[in-house]
């Protein structure tokens, strides 16, 4: 393996200089790499031994054998290492200052974009465990809360709107259950106290947005002679009604979920990723016939029983629902829970029976489709950002060490050099 670029001695200070803190910061490393000798695992295209990887303005130029770069472009020998496309995190809360607008049943109008910290040290924990993209999410005090952000981990970076990963769909947060019932029904005596209730405040809420695009329309075919009064919040939501707005819902039990695609459905609306879904397993044919190409369902790999209406799940929960045809991913939801996300998808293996590809498609191409970044990331393909992940062991093993994290062809982890 090559040696590392920049190795402090053994005597080398604890605090930064302030020319090695800027180096730290990669505000001006390459991004063209040939990454050489490696077993590439594709995803989407079978695994290629003594494979190469040729990123060129972070983008992956070629992939195959015995590839050869132009002189100048930095080599990175991975013999007996394996690359795979970076993991994505379906669920997440790093990287932000506020997590819940809880003061409204419908806060769509306020976004997690707007506050986020490219400081926290989440990030850097999140590139030690492979993972390149996330989705950050608001959180679920809300029966609708606020938009989330797509984010590429450029930890480094030291402008808050350089993670955005431009051009990802817009998505929003849904919640039921427990959540915003004892929010709002337990503590402040207000709709939602029931789940019929958190049902209601989604209606009313899609009903108004309907009317309110119904009157834009009409003012915009001259119909109407003054528009409605602008408001963020129907805005959001008229997205969500005409597609052009993803929505991921926190959902644990199987009869909310259906109630939540019925509603869904009443409204046309055809885009929907369940976050959570403990009990998808119970419907999981239901989720994969939803509107034209099924819900997504991102999960815990084997984790419940943390409050009382998650007591009834299995850790075959992914499996069940990968073999019915749902697009699965594996997230982590929580700051901490970032680092070992390949291993979470390894448990698919023994509890269900996934194979290894399966299980490797559960924290990349499937997240990166329910994000609807699948043609830019999630596998390594010809053209896709080189957002790439290099283990020193199959990544499913336990014995596996993270060695290098590129984020857009960027070294933004490296297990050598990194102090």
């Amino acid at each position: 393996m090559n040696a590392p670029a920049h190795r402090a001695d053994d005597n080398s200070p604890l605090i930064a200089t302030p020319a090695t803190a800027q180096d730290r910061l990669r505000a001006d490393a390459s991004d063209d790499w040939l990454i050489q000798d490696a077993t590439v695992l594709t995803v989407t295209n079978g695994t290629i031994e003594n494979g190469d990887i040729l990123v060129r303005d972070g983008d992956i130029a070629e992939v195959g054998q015995d590839l050869s770069a132009s002189s100048g472009i930095e080599t990175y020998d991975a013999s007996g290492e394996y690359v795979m496309p970076g993991i994505i995190d379906a669920h997440q809360h790093f990287g932000i200052s506020n997590t819940n607008e809880a003061t409204n049943q419908v806060t769509a109008e306020v976004g997690v974009g707007d506050v986020l910290d490219p400081y926290d040290v989440g990030l850097y924990r999140g590139l030690a465990g492979g993972v390149t993209a996330a989705h950050v999410m608001h959180g679920s005090a809300n029966p609708i809360g606020g938009q989330n952000e797509t984010i590429k981990l450029r930890y480094g970076e030291t402008t808050p709107d350089a993670l955005k990963m431009d051009g990802a769909p817009r998505t929003v947060k849904f919640a039921l259950g427990e959540n915003p019932t004892g929010i709002y029904g337990g503590r402040r005596d207000q709709q939602p106290g029931t789940r019929m209730g958190v049902e209601q405040v989604i209606r009313d809420a899609l009903t108004r947005a309907q009317r309110y695009r119904e009157a834009k329309q009409a003012y915009q075919s001259g119909d109407r002679e003054r528009p409605p009064e602008h408001s963020e919040r129907m805005e959001v939501l008229a997205g969500v009604l005409s597609g052009d707005v993803i929505v991921h819902a926190h959902s644990y039990r199987a009869d909310e979920i259906v109630m939540l695609m019925n509603v869904l459905e009443d409204f046309g609306v055809e885009d929907l990723v369940l976050q959570h879904v403990n009990e998808g397993f119970k419907v999981a044919p239901e989720i994969a016939a939803f509107g034209d190409d099924g819900a997504g369902a991102s999960v815990f790999s084997d984790w419940w029983a943390y409050k009382f209406e998650v007591y009834y799940s299995t850790a075959y929960n992914a499996a069940i629902l990968t073999e019915n045809g749902v697009r699965t991913s594996i997230n982590s939801d929580i700051p901490g829970e970032q680092r070992d996300l390949y291993l979470q998808a390894a448990k698919t293996m023994r509890y269900g029976d996934l194979s290894e590809t399966e299980a490797l498609s559960l924290i990349t191409i499937n997240p990166a489709r329910q994000l609807g970044i699948g043609d830019r990331t999630g596998s390594i393909e010809k053209g896709k950002d080189a957002d790439l992940a290099i283990f020193s062991e199959h990544p499913l093993s336990v014995y596996t060490q993270p060695q290098r994290t590129y984020v857009d062809g960027v070294v933004r982890f490296d297990h050598e050099d990194d102090p």
